[in-house]
């Protein structure tokens, strides 16, 4: 440890937030910092928030950290303006990836940053984390640069971007970063930062697992270390052929998702010119009492006092708490998986208590948890039950095409733990808003009875995503039955309760595999159910993801088979319409492409059809459905004796 760092044996009282200018650092007596964190958020130190998390760990462990908070980077004023780190610069463009913070999936500006004071855009610029880096370098040469959070994350490798419309080598190259290190970021900060305090170099960091890095032109891989001896090599077709050749792509896809398993992944290494990129495998998910640790450091829980505008992201997530982190569902549409990994990380049941219990002592809590979950709530603490079956596992998913009959998907612990949850003083209710996993759920009564009766305030959010059976096996989603099954559950669990609730179920227009065909038997559907998203999500194809990779090439990364997108905007546009079919504004483009896919008979005033001849007029609302019931969705047609 340097001299400057205190000793991580000392008890100390933690300090209300982590410094944020050259003034706070000095309030603290230090004539610099350890690591700077960069990032494109605005300050809130609170475990949702990556810098906060990161910068906690860092301090817990003996190191004085600053954060240099969504800094003008028109210039490296402000990054001199903090002074130089002694150890490294930690960057990131924040919690999401700054194009589809900045873009919708129109690549229209967007109006609003939930990650800003005020949700003010314009605070940090497209590609962020390469834009930091650079100014790093300009700032104090010399000064290792380690980029990290999703941004980086998930454009670690030669990556399709949907805003330019063309194949970006590893944000290694564009950052010209020392290292990148991808996933959730916690050990591999640690050992980096211990190491370079223990007076090694950034070269010599290139062991560690989680991190990637940029071999010089004369450097030869055989030299560089290796985090994980005995495993192969993996070699993915180089940057010029994925630029040129659509197949090449597709195959460097399957390659890159297939060593995601920590316990057997091998380095993977991509040619960029003369320059080898080395991706080493990922690091170990955190045990529970890590996660406990983690979660349970002293965090302020509000954004940095400095701000005179709420932050949106923060009053959204401001009154949860998270359970779990990672996935094992594998959605093609998906980055969660690529980059909090496969394995479930849980927290134990007492330090959960433990910070709801905190939460109900904070100033203005209401007794209402907005939300005990993670990216998916039901998976907490479920697990494969064959440890050396997990050890040589490649399987994209643990769910997909069916449910792995290894897989421990018993909710008995998620049960106890809402249960406890609910009876704790102050407490009035504890939401369960994450998403949930219709097919495991759907099979656990006793889990429905509980989240109907005790964790759900009216309406739950669910994604069955489409109901074409063609489209739901390219998003690694499961069949249109299972959601059925779980819809009809939840209705009984909701009777048996004495509770009108619905559900409000999200569906992605124009995902890789969706054609009008498609479309209009997912607008039947709805209208059959009798259910009218308000609002309905377009395909993003965000870097990396499975179906980025088909809406570039064409092909399935799995098979090389062929595979229909809608790629133009009126395609797109005529996608969204089917989904909202009944809206008068929709009129036009919904009956052009009914007639154009020979389904005239679904336009007239028959009840099976989807549209009269002419446009209608008025509200756009569904017919008695008021405030109450939100247009939500309460069960399949078919099980309650409708055709």
């Amino acid at each position: 440890m340097i001299s400057s760092s205190q000793d991580q044996s000392e008890e100390v009282e933690a300090p209300s937030f982590l410094p944020t200018s050259l003034s706070e650092m000095r309030e603290r007596g230090w004539d610099a910092a350890d690591v700077i964190f960069v990032s494109g958020d605005a300050y809130v130190d609170h475990p949702s928030f990556a810098a906060a998390i990161l910068g906690r760990w860092l301090e817990a462990h003996g190191f004085r950290v600053a954060i240099l908070t969504q800094p003008d980077w028109r210039s490296a004023d402000a990054w001199r303006e903090l002074g130089a780190p002694r150890l490294f610069y930690a960057v990131s463009a924040g919690n999401m990836d700054s194009m589809i913070n900045h873009y919708t999936a129109n690549k229209k500006r967007r109006n609003a940053d939930a990650y800003s004071p005020g949700g003010e855009i314009g605070l940090r610029p497209d590609r962020a984390a390469a834009v930091y880096a650079q100014r790093c370098r300009e700032a104090f040469k010399g000064v290792p640069v380690i980029t990290g959070g999703v941004e980086s994350s998930l454009r670690r490798v030669a990556h399709y971007d949907y805003w330019s419309d063309k194949v970006w080598p590893s944000n290694l190259v564009t950052s010209k970063a020392d290292l990148l290190a991808y996933g959730m970021g916690e050990k591999t900060i640690l050992a980096v930062a211990q190491r370079l305090a223990a007076g090694e170099s950034v070269r010599d960091l290139r062991d560690l697992p989680g991190v990637a890095y940029l071999l010089g032109a004369s450097e030869d891989l055989a030299d560089t270390p290796v985090s994980t001896p005995g495993r192969e090599d993996v070699h993915l077709p180089d940057f010029d052929e994925v630029v040129a050749s659509p197949r090449a792509f597709a195959v460097a896809t399957r390659l890159v998702h297939r060593e995601t398993n920590p316990l057997n992944a091998g380095r993977v290494i991509q040619a960029h010119g003369r320059r080898l990129l080395v991706i080493n495998p990922p690091s170990e998910a955190l045990s529970e009492s890590e996660m406990d640790r983690l979660h349970e450091l002293p965090y302020a829980r509000n954004p940095h006092p400095s701000y005179a505008d709420a932050i949106p992201a923060w009053e959204t997530i401001q009154d949860s708490v998270q359970i779990m982190r990672g996935c094992f569902g594998g959605c093609s549409f998906c980055s969660i998986t690529l980059h909090q990994g496969r394995r479930i990380q849980s927290r134990s049941h007492d330090s959960v208590i433990r910070e709801i219990k905190t939460l109900s002592r904070r100033p203005g809590f209401k007794g209402y948890v907005s939300d005990a979950g993670g990216p998916t709530a039901n998976m907490y603490r479920m697990r494969c039950t064959q440890p050396k079956v997990e050890a040589v596992c490649r399987r994209l998913s643990c769910v997909h095409p069916k449910v792995c009959k290894l897989l421990d998907t018993d909710h008995s612990d998620l049960r106890r733990l809402m249960k406890e949850s609910r009876s704790l003083p102050g407490v009035k209710k504890v939401h369960v808003a994450s998403g949930i996993r219709m097919d495991l759920a759907a099979d656990e009564p006793e889990y429905l009875s509980e989240l109907a009766e005790h964790h759900v305030g009216g309406h739950l959010k669910v994604a069955p995503e489409h109901v074409s059976p063609k489209v739901l096996r390219m998003m690694k989603k499961p069949d249109p039955e299972q959601f059925d099954r779980f819809a009809e559950g939840f209705r009984e669990a909701s009777e048996a309760a004495g509770k009108e609730q619905y559900l409000v179920p999200y569906f992605i227009a124009s995902h890789p595999g969706s054609g009008t065909d498609e479309m209009i038997e997912l607008a039947l559907y709805l209208k059959q159910n009798g259910y009218r998203p308000r609002q309905v999500q377009d395909f993003i194809p965000a870097p990396m993801d499975v179906a980025t990779c088909m809406y570039h090439t064409g092909l399935d990364p799995e098979t090389l088979e062929p595979v229909h997108s809608a790629r133009s905007q009126n395609d797109r546009n005529t996608q969204r319409a089917l989904l909202q079919y009944w809206k008068p504004e929709n009129h036009a483009l919904v009956k052009r492409a009914l007639e154009k896919a020979g389904r005239t008979d679904l336009i007239g005033t028959a009840p099976e059809c989807l549209i009269p001849v002419r446009a209608p007029r008025g509200q756009t609302l569904p017919p008695g459905k008021g405030k109450k019931g939100e247009g939500g969705y309460r069960g399949p047609a078919r099980r309650r004796g409708r055709s």
